[in-house]
C-alpha cells in the first residue's frame, strides 16, 4: 500500500528533552543533528515509509491543536502508554477501541506540548 505521508515533523522547544522522551516510550535510538539555526532528532529510517523528525528552531512551535499524527503503537499500544507519564508526558485519551473495529487508539501530550496519537491492532 502506498503511503501519502513522506515526512512528519514534530516541533519541539528542547530537542534533547524530546529525544529522551521518545526514546524512552518507543524504545528506539534517535539521532541528534545540529545545523546553524536548527536542531533535529531523526527517528530510525531503515524499513520506514515515513521519516519522522523532531524539529527545534525559530519557526517550530509545539501545539495540541490542529492535525493529530498517530505513531505506530506496535502490537499493543498499552505498552507505550504505560511509559508516557513516567517519561514526562500526559495521557489525554486512554486505550480506546476504534468505532470501525480496526484496532485501538490513544492520545497523549508529549513533553513539548504536542498532541499525538498511538494506534495498534490489539
Amino acid at each position: 500500500m502506498k503511503s501519502f505521508v513522506s515526512i512528519l515533523e514534530i516541533p519541539v522547544l528542547e530537542v534533547s528533552r524530546a529525544i529522551d522522551f521518545y526514546q524512552s516510550i518507543l524504545g528506539i535510538e534517535i539521532e541528534y543533528l545540529e545545523f546553524p539555526e536548527l536542531k533535529m532528532g531523526l527517528f530510525p529510517t531503515e524499513g520506514q515509509q515515513v521519516v519522522v523528525v523532531l524539529m527545534q528552531g525559530e519557526d517550530y512551535t509545539p501545539s495540541s491543536n490542529g492535525v493529530t499524527n498517530y505513531l505506530d503503537g506496535g502490537d499493543d499500544l498499552q505498552v507505550i502508554l504505560d511509559k508516557i507519564e513516567k517519561s514526562g508526558g500526559t495521557i489525554v485519551v486512554p486505550k480506546t477501541p476504534h468505532a470501525d473495529e480496526i484496532g485501538y487508539f490513544a492520545l497523549f501530550i508529549d513533553t513539548e506540548g504536542n498532541k499525538l496519537g498511538l494506534h495498534s491492532p490489539n
